[in-house]
C-alpha cells in the first residue's frame, strides 16, 4: 500500500524570502568539575570576516571579527533568513531547512557565486536533514518525509513517521518548548529521529503515545517506529559515526537545585546552575537511558556520571541513577548544542577526523555562555574534549553578533556554518581551498 503525504506546495523557483547571494587534541580527560570545561582555543588567530559588498546588511554593516585556526578564512557566502540545519546533496548543492518559513531551499554553487531556489515548501517547521544515497528525508515538526532527489528537485515519496507531537497536538494545546526535529540515517538504511520534551522537567513525557524526550528508530525498510533511546530531553543533534553508531547532543535541564546535602540542598542557586547540568554527546544503542528528567550528567568533560535530580527524583525511587551507564563526553552547561556532523578526512589535521557542532549558545545564564562552532575529536570509537574551531561570536560584555546552528564540509574541503542570528551562510576554509 501506497503512503501518501499531507497535501503540500513543492515549489522549484526562486523564494522571496531569500536575501542576496555572494558573487563573489588530547585525550578525553578525567577531570570531575564543570568548571573544566571551557572548549580549548589553542591554535586560532582573529581574523575579519570576509563580506562581498552586496551581503553587508546588518550585523555586517560593521567589521566582525572571528577565531578561526591558523591560516584559514572566514567569509559571508550568503545570506538566508533564519538558517537551521545543513546537508549535501550527492549533486554539490547544499540543502538548508528554514523552520520559520516551512521551506527547505537549495543553495548550488558557481563560478557566479552561490545560487539559490526554493527546493520545498509549505511544510510543518522542517528542520533535520539527512540523505540515504539520493533519498532525502527532511523532518518535520509533526512528521518525517521521504523524497526522491534528482535533477536539483525533490518529488516526495512517503511519510516515514507520522503523528508526531508538535504544538498543535491537542493534548499540548500549543505549549511545546522543543518541536523542531532531527533525522539521521544509519549504515543500515535505519532512520533515526529526536522527539524533544515539552518542556524542562515535564515528566509526562515519558508515558505519552508517542513518548517524548526520545530518539527514535523506523526499521530498515518501513515500519512502525519505536524508541532507541529515552530520557533524552531534547537531542537536536543527531549523527552517525565514522562507525556506523548513532550520537546525539543534548540540551539538558534549566534551573537544577542544588544535589548535595548542606544549607543550599534543593535550592536553586545561580552559581550551580550556571555550571550544571552539562550538556551531553552520548554514543547511543538500542535501549539506552540517558536519565530526564530524573538524573543529569555530572561533572565532565568525559565519562560523566548521572546523579539523581532533587526536584524530581529526591530519594531515587523515579530512577536508580547509578545504574545508568556514564555519559562519553559533554560541553558547558547551557551552551545549546544544536547541529552535529562527523568529518572522516575532508579536513587538515588536526581536525581531519571527529565532530562539528553549532553551539548556538545560553539564552539566560550569567556570564552567557558563548557561541560556536566546537570540534570534537574522534578517538577509537569515541570523542575526546570540546575544542574551538570557530568562535568570536560574542563580546566580553555578553553581547553577539551571529549564533552558529550547524556546521558541514562541503565537497569543495570548506566548512559550511548556518547563523539564524545573522541570517547567514558563513564558509570557512583551510589554506588552500
Amino acid at each position: 500500500m501506497r503512503v501518501c503525504l499531507r497535501h503540500k506546495a513543492f515549489a522549484l523557483v526562486g523564494v522571496l524570502l531569500l536575501a542576496g547571494c555572494s558573487t563573489s587534541a588530547p585525550p578525553a580527560s578525567e577531570t570531575t568539575t564543570a568548571e573544566s570545561q571551557a572548549p580549548s582555543a589553542a591554535g586560532l588567530d582573529e581574523v575579519t570576516v570576509q563580506v562581498p559588498g552586496d551581503l553587508a546588511a546588518e550585523p555586517f554593516d560593521e567589521p566582525r571579527k572571528a577565531l578561526v585556526p591558523k591560516g584559514w578564512t572566514m567569509s559571508v557566502w550568503a545570506r538566508v533568513p533564519k538558517p537551521r540545519l545543513a546537508v549535501w546533496a550527492p549533486d554539490g548543492a547544499l540543502l538548508v531547512s528554514l523552520p520559520s518559513a516551512g521551506q527547505v531551499i537549495r543553495v548550488e554553487p558557481s563560478g557566479l557565486g552561490p545560487q539559490m531556489q526554493l527546493l520545498v515548501n509549505g511544510m510543518n517547521q522542517p528542520h533535520g536533514l539527512a540523505f540515504q544515497g539520493s533519498t532525502l528525508f527532511i523532518a518535520e515538526s509533526d512528521q518525517v518525509d521521504a523524497f526522491a532527489y534528482a535533477g536539483g528537485k525533490a518529488t516526495p515519496e512517503r511519510t516515514v513517521a507520522a503523528d508526531l507531537p508538535d504544538a498543535r497536538s491537542p493534548d499540548l494545546r500549543g505549549a511545546y518548548s522543543h518541536a523542531l526535529k532531527s533525522v539521521a540515517v544509519g549504515p543500515d538504511g535505519a532512520v533515526y529521529f529526536s522527539i524533544g520534551s515539552t518542556g524542562n522537567i515535564s515528566a509526562e513525557d515519558r508515558t505519552a503515545n508517542p513518548q517524548r524526550a526520545t530518539v527514535m528508530r523506523v526499521p530498515p525498510g518501513g515500519g512502525p517506529f519505536a524508541p532507541f533511546a529515552t530520557g533524552v530531553r531534547n537531542g537536536t543533534g543527531l549523527a552517525v559515526a565514522p562507525d556506523g553508531a548513532v550520537w546525539t547532543a543534548v540540551n539538558n535541564r534549566d534551573n537544577v537545585e542544588v544535589p548535595d546535602q548542606g544549607p543550599s540542598y534543593g535550592q536553586v542557586v545561580p552559581d550551580y546552575v550556571a555550571e550544571n547540568p552539562p550538556e551531553s554527546l552520548a554514543k547511543l544503542t538500542p535501549g539506552r537511558e540517558l536519565g530526564w528528567p530524573y538524573c543529569n550528567p555530572d561533572g565532565g568533560p568525559a565519562n560523566l556520571p548521572l546523579i539523581r535530580d532533587v526536584q524530581t527524583n529526591a530519594d531515587g525511587s523515579k530512577l536508580d541513577c547509578a545504574t545508568l551507564p556514564p555519559i562519553e563526553q559533554s560541553m558547558g552547561a547551557h551552551s545549546a548544542p544544536l547541529g552535529m556532523a562527523f568529518v572522516d578526512g575532508a579536513l587538515p589535521a588536526p581536525y581531519d577526523k571527529g565532530a562539528l557542532v553549532g553551539v548556538h549558545g545560553s539564552w539566560n545564564r550569567q556570564p552567557p555562555r558563548a557561541p560556536e562552532v566546537s570540534f570534537f575529536p574522534w578517538q577509537n570509537g569515541n570523542l575526546g574534549n570540546q575544542q574551538t574551531l570557530v568562535g568570536g561570536f560574542q563580546a566580553a560584555d555578553g553581547t553577539r553578533w551571529g549564533r552558529p546552528v550547524a556546521a558541514v564540509v562541503g565537497p569543495d574541503g570548506a566548512v559550511y556554518v548556518t547563523d539564524d542570528a545573522a541570517d547567514a551562510i558563513y564558509r570557512v576554509a583551510p589554506p588552500g581551498r
